[in-house]
Parts: C-alpha cells; sequence; structure tokens
C-alpha cells in the first residue's frame, strides 16, 4: 500500500550498486589467494591490494558529498555505475601489482559515491511507512553481491587466470546499470531543492497516488525551505542540533567497522585457511557458506524492519554478536597457528604444494607440475621426487578433512575436526548478527537523520569516517593478528560489540513510521540536544503533526 510498482522498480535498479559494491567488496577474498601466489606478494603488498579500494573510496567519500548535492543522486549513481566498468577493465590485460591498485582505487572510488548516492536516493522516492524496507534492499543487495562474489571464487579457484574472470563478471551490470538509471526519475526531493517543484510534483504523481503526491509537496516544499539553505559548516554548529547528529552518525560508523565485520569479508578465505580450512578451494567453498548466512540473515531484517524498527535490530545484532566473538575467540586460543604462514609471501611452488616443510624441488620437477596441475586437487604424482608425492598425498587428506598420519610434520599442526567447525559456527552467527544488525540498519539511519538539504554531504562524511576507519583496520589486520593472534582480535571486537550495543541503546532514535520531514523536525528541536535519542520516538506522535500543521498554517496565511 502506497508503494506501487514503479517506486520498487526504481529502487531496486538503483538498489544494483549494492549488488555490485558487495561483489567488488567479497570477491578480493578469493582473488587474493590466486593473486599472492602469482605475483609473490608479501603480507604487506596483500594489505595494500586491499586497501587501495579503500583508498578510492576514502577519496571519493570527502568529495562525492558535493557531488550529490550539486548534481543529483540519479546522475552520480550513473557515473559510478561506469566508473565500475572502467576499473574492471583496467585490470584485465595485465598481470602487474601496480596496475592492480590503479584498478582497485578506480573500482573504490565508484562503489564509495554508488553506496552513499543509492541510499538517499532510495530514502526520498521511499513512502515513509515502505522507507525501511527499500533502503534495506540496497544492503539486502550487498549481501546477494557477497554471496555471488564468493560463488566466483569457488568457481574460479583452480582456473588459471581466474581473478580476471572474477573481476570481469561485473562489467556488463555496471554497464546495464548505468543505461537503466537514466531512464528513472531524479529525486523529487532534489528537484524541490533546485526550485524545480512541477517537474518534483511530476515525478511524484508517478511514484504515489495523485492526491498523496500534492500533499507530500507540500510537506517536503515546507521542510526543505530552510534546510536548503545550510553550509557545510552547519553540521559542526549547535544549529539545529546538526552537531549532536553529525556525531550519533560518525560514531554509529566507527562501531561498523570496529566490531570487526569488514576484515571477515575481506580477508574470509585467509582465516579460514588459518584455522584448518588448507586448501583454497575449501577454504573459498567455506567463506561461500558465510555468503549464503549473510544473505539469508539480511532478508528477515529487510522486510520487517518496518514493523519491528531499526533500533531494535541494532541491539539484537550487536548483542548475538559479542557472544559469537567470545565463543570464537575461545576456540582460536585452542588452535594453535602461525597465522603469519597462510599470508607470508608465497611462491609459485607453495601456492600449488602448500609444502609441509623443508624439501627441495628440482626446476625440471617444477616444470612438469606446472604443465600438469592447475590447482591442489589434480595434483601429479608421476614426479619421481618422493618428497613431491608425500606432499601430494598431504594434500588430499587436507581436502578431505584434514587427517593424515604425516600431518604431524606440518608447520601449523593438525586441526581437530571438531575445533575447525565450531570455529566456522561461531564466524557464521557472527556474520547473521551483524546482517540483521549494524549492516543494514546503519546506513538507514544515516539516511534519516540528517536534513534533505545537507544530506548528501553529511551522508559523504559519516563514508569518509567508515571508509578511513575501514582501511586503517585492513592496512593492520594481518599484521595485528601475527602481533597479538586472532582470538585475541576476537576479543578486542567483542568489546567493541558491547560498547555499540550500549551507544544503540542511549543514542540511537526509533524512526519507524515517521516521514524524512518528521524526524528532522522532530532532531532539530532544542530539547533534542538535552535528552538521550532514545526519547525522541516517545515524543514523536504527538509533536511532530502538531509542528507540520502549524508550519502549513503559516504557509497559508
Amino acid at each position: 500500500s502506497g508503494c506501487g510498482t514503479f517506486t520498487f522498480l526504481s529502487s531496486a535498479i538503483a538498489a544494483v550498486s549494492g549488488l555490485l559494491m558487495g561483489y567488488e567488496l567479497g570477491l578480493i577474498s578469493g582473488a587474493l589467494l590466486q593473486m599472492s601466489s602469482i605475483l609473490a606478494l608479501s603480507c604487506k603488498e596483500q594489505e595494500v591490494i586491499v586497501s587501495s579500494l579503500l583508498f578510492g573510496a576514502l577519496f571519493a567519500s570527502l568529495t562525492g558529498g558535493f557531488l550529490i548535492d550539486r548534481f543529483g543522486r540519479r546522475l552520480t549513481i550513473i557515473i559510478a555505475s561506469s566508473l565500475l566498468v572502467v576499473g574492471s577493465l583496467i585490470l584485465l590485460p595485465y598481470e602487474s601489482y601496480e596496475i592492480l591498485i590503479v584498478g582497485r582505487i578506480a573500482i573504490g572510488i565508484s562503489i564509495s559515491l554508488s553506496s552513499i548516492a543509492t541510499c538517499v536516493y532510495i530514502a526520498e522516492i521511499a513512502p515513509h511507512h515502505r522507507r525501511g524496507l527499500l533502503v534495506s534492499l540496497n544492503e539486502l543487495m550487498i549481501v546477494i553481491g557477497i554471496l555471488f562474489a564468493y560463488i566466483s571464487n569457488y568457481a574460479f579457484a583452480s582456473v588459471l587466470h581466474g581473478w580476471k574472470y572474477m573481476f570481469g563478471l561485473v562489467i556488463p551490470l555496471g554497464a546495464l546499470q548505468a543505461i537503466a538509471m537514466y531512464f528513472l526519475p531524479p529525486s523529487p526531493r532534489f528537484l524541490v531543492m533546485k526550485n524545480e517543484d512541477e517537474a518534483a510534483r511530476k515525478v511524484l504523481e508517478r511514484l504515489r497516488e495523485p492526491s498523496d503526491a500534492t500533499e507530500e509537496l507540500t510537506v517536503i516544499k515546507s521542510s526543505l525551505k530552510d534546510e536548503h539553505q545550510y553550509s557545510f559548516l552547519d553540521l559542526f554548529r549547535s544549529k539545529n542540533n546538526m552537531r549532536a547528529r553529525m556525531l550519533v552518525g560518525l560514531t554509529l560508523v566507527f562501531f561498523v567497522q570496529t566490531t570487526g565485520q569488514p576484515n571477515i569479508l575481506f580477508y574470509a578465505s585467509t582465516v579460514l585457511k588459518s584455522v584448518g580450512f588448507q586448501s583454497n578451494e575449501a577454504a573459498s567453498l567455506a567463506s561461500t557458506g558465510v555468503g549464503v548466512v549473510k544473505v539469508v540473515s539480511t532478508v528477515p531484517a529487510t522486510f520487517f524492519v518496518d514493523q519491528v524498527g531499526s533500533k531494535t535490530f541494532l541491539c539484537i545484532g550487536s548483542s548475538i554478536m559479542a557472544v559469537s566473538l567470545v565463543t570464537m575467540g575461545l576456540v582460536n586460543r585452542n588452535i594453535h597457528v602461525n597465522f603469519t604462514k597462510v599470508c607470508k609471501s608465497q611462491s609459485a611452488e607453495d601456492f600449488f604444494l602448500q609444502r609441509p616443510g623443508n624439501f627441495t624441488v628440482t626446476n625440471g620437477s617444477l616444470k612438469d607440475l606446472f604443465a600438469s596441475m592447475a590447482s591442489t586437487e589434480n595434483l601429479s604424482f608421476d614426479v619421481q621426487s618422493p618428497d613431491v608425492a608425500r606432499t601430494g598425498e598431504l594434500n588430499r587428506t587436507a581436502l578431505a578433512g584434514g587427517k593424515s598420519t604425516t600431518g604431524s610434520h606440518m608447520e601449523s599442526g593438525e586441526v581437530p575436526v571438531v575445533l575447525k567447525w565450531l570455529s566456522l559456527a561461531s564466524l557464521l552467527v557472527y556474520v547473521a548478527a551483524f546482517s540483521i544488525g549494524l549492516g543494514p540498519m546503519s546506513w538507514l539511519v544515516l539516511s534519516e537523520i540528517f536534513p534533505g538539504g545537507i544530506r548528501g554531504r553529511a551522508m559523504a562524511l559519516t563514508s569518509s569516517m567508515n571508509w578511513g576507519i575501514n582501511l586503517l583496520i585492513s592496512l593492520t589486520f594481518l599484521t595485528v593478528t601475527e602481533l597479538i593472534g586472532l582470538s585475541w582480535v576476537c576479543f578486542i571486537y567483542t568489546i567493541m560489540s558491547l560498547a555499540s550495543l550500549a551507544f544503540v541503546i542511549m543514542f540511537i532514535p526509533e524512526t519507524k513510521g515517521c516521514s524524512l520531514e518528521q524526524i528532522s523536525m522532530e532532531l532539530a528541536k532544542q530539547k533534542y540536544a538535552r535528552t538521550p535519542l532514545c526519547g525522541v520516538s516517545q515524543r514523536r506522535e504527538k509533536l511532530v503533526p502538531v509542528e507540520l500543521a502549524k508550519r502549513e498554517k503559516e504557509q497559508l496565511y
């Protein structure tokens, strides 16, 4: 009701940006396993390749807000999709560390612009009682993209130059989205900001019933009458409590990153190899399970957020994350793994053989091996070296479940089956909890709490905080894990999850059922700065309608 087919279709096409973003974020998890061997990458170089996307995203988030507010949400999405196609094309012809970085930076700029513009665009075309569903649709598409990336990682894990196929799959979809967005209407709120009221009315009539469109246009014009005068510096002033709103937004994205989920996303296959899924294929298949869990968990959050509320989902998600992270940390304390051996610079024979100890292989035997195998599953055992044959036996047992009579020779030791699967189970619960809480709900809250006249710049600023912390953590994840161990990393994430729970309870408003104009008006009250944000939801039904009625009467006279 009140959310027609055209509105849903427009939101779904815009949310394809989320699919592309999720695919690019999840893709590096499996592609890194191949690239690190082909290019002989060190741990630091792997971190730089992962983080190069974040460099681009951080740059775009610092400048993208002005682009969104000046040229519009729809045009920004078109530019972002086109840039994704260009960045992907850069990666395909070459096998170069430097070219990889350039291409990933371009892709990072693309997904940062699209992530901001898509949330704002969908929030501004959606009816207030379906805004949660439609904005969360973008997060659902992100996790579907991550799942597709993990499936792609597994499908191409044994294919020569498989990482190029992984990067190339997004090109047709990016081009199609750019074309489709051209035929969709601009945001009606953006048109009102540009004093194009008649165009805004026509767009609203396509998105709503004619009677609803007229009423909504009146409310939008009333609300934006003052808001479009905001400057960027107003975000840091007490005017209409903008400073308090900005602090809430920045703190929320801080917890999105410091609870650890993005690193699990980027390094899923690497982490899973460290806890006993020893081959690239086994690690990629296990990480595909992570993608499935993210999709399954995001679906109920998407469809029930308008009934349950974003704050409730945030509380549930943070609580379950803390419990699962404690479990994961305790389990990993009993898995004695040298994490450095998983991410260290691997020569080509390490990649194909995963050698268990110190042995020598002649150049001739290596040439024979490279000619006869494409992955660890297809090892040739006709080579005359007994050490190589023994390595093949180890690989077969590792793929079958990790048990081998010669497993004691492995540097990292044999991981007990129970601990390996318990670690995976706690990881999946952790991923599920993030996918119903901080994952989708943070961006829904951010798309609601800022005034329309400065929403693009405010979202860009919070996004820059998001990408900046993501960059810092991703650049140091492997190094920190090497220094203190995976279990202590999990315990740190546990503390941050509990802190995020306390923050949500104290400071995040429940906004279900309110229009963007109602939310902005309520948060602008002077009283708001001196009371907990959670009190907003209790006062809004009494205060907001009265304020709107007063403002409409003032306009009539």
